[in-house]
């Protein structure tokens, strides 16, 4: 939950700027129209999470599927969750993720040969086996999430929320270019984007990994902090367009490099074999991996040395989910 002392690659940090300045449309009829915004956030203010999640999130972080359905075709490739478990996730700590929007790639954006090199990895996902490179059941590769909450001092448990789920979405890049030798290209490049908010401030994130020769350290960089109240609402559509251009601008470059160390991985792993662990390195790569000093907190207790190694959640093997109750 901190900026690493080596800070962000200048390429990473250009992005961002782009992201944020780059324009985009915004909905011409809704509760945040120049007449009403002002009535839409009184209403709001003393409200739960959930009038906050319906009524204001989908106008700071706009659903990637609905903006697929109203003709963007670049968005086909994504699914989103709304308040769904990453129960195909290996989590950095014992709780899994459950954010209240995520998005990443459908099962369909992949061809069948790139889903036949990942399936080792993978193992039987509907069943319930656990994996460095899906969230939820029917998502590869998460790249955003957003956590909602009432009340300021909640948005920092909403950002310890946002750090573990895009710990685990960038570990799953990560882990993918280590296969191929590639890690090295990830060094302070920015691997996913988070949003906290609630009904008037957001906070945006980008997370990052440092890649080093033994290890490999997780960390978010603070790309913008705002209340969207402020000057009479000027604000009020930054963030809607911040993730616009996250869907437009940067994911189809992300989804291309993912593609790349897809393409290379070496076909023919046998799923019968000894655990993946022991094949292909991944628990070298486990041991190496570290959150750094932060207070990741899903809804449960906080082991007490939270940069502990992720060597403690076991080896990357083919596991499945304890049932629920």
């Amino acid at each position: 939950m901190d900026k690493s002392k080596l800070d962000l690659a200048d390429k990473s940090k250009i992005l961002c700027r782009t992201l944020l300045e780059n324009d985009q449309t915004v909905p011409q009829d809704s509760l945040f129209r120049d007449d009403i915004f002002e009535s839409t956030c009184r209403r709001v203010e003393d409200r739960n999470e959930a009038r906050v999640l319906r009524d204001i999130t989908p106008l700071v972080v706009p659903p990637a599927e609905i903006l697929a359905i109203y003709g963007d075709a670049r968005l086909d490739c994504l699914v989103e969750s709304i308040n769904e478990g990453w129960n195909n996730s290996i989590p950095v700590i014992g709780t899994r993720p459950q954010p209240d929007y995520s998005a990443g790639f459908k099962r369909e954006a992949f061809t069948e040969d790139q889903l036949n090199k990942l399936s080792p990895f993978i193992g039987d996902w509907i069943n319930g086996d656990l994996s460095y490179f899906m969230g939820a059941y029917n998502m590869y590769f998460p790249f955003l999430t957003c956590e909602v909450k009432c009340g300021a001092a909640a948005l920092d448990v909403a950002d310890r929320q946002n750090a573990h789920s895009m710990t685990i979405a960038a570990r799953a890049v990560v882990e993918l270019f280590r296969l191929v030798g590639r890690e090295s290209e990830l060094h302070r490049q920015i691997l996913g984007f988070s949003v906290s908010h609630d009904h008037c401030s957001v906070r945006i994130y980008g997370h990052y990994p440092v890649v080093g020769e033994n290890d490999t350290k997780y960390y978010r960089h603070p790309i913008r902090k705002f209340d969207i109240t402020e000057l009479d609402g000027r604000e009020k559509w930054t963030a809607y367009k911040f993730t616009k251009n996250v869907y437009t601008l940067w994911m189809p470059n992300h989804f291309e490099m993912l593609c790349s160390a897809i393409d290379q991985l070496s076909p023919g792993y046998d799923l019968d074999a000894p655990p993946l662990s022991e094949k292909s390195g991944l628990s070298q790569a486990l041991s190496s991996c570290q959150l750094p000093d932060s207070d990741v907190d899903s809804g449960a207790e906080v082991p007490a040395t939270p940069d502990t190694s992720f060597t403690e959640q076991g080896a990357p093997k083919r596991r499945r989910r304890k049932a629920d109750g």
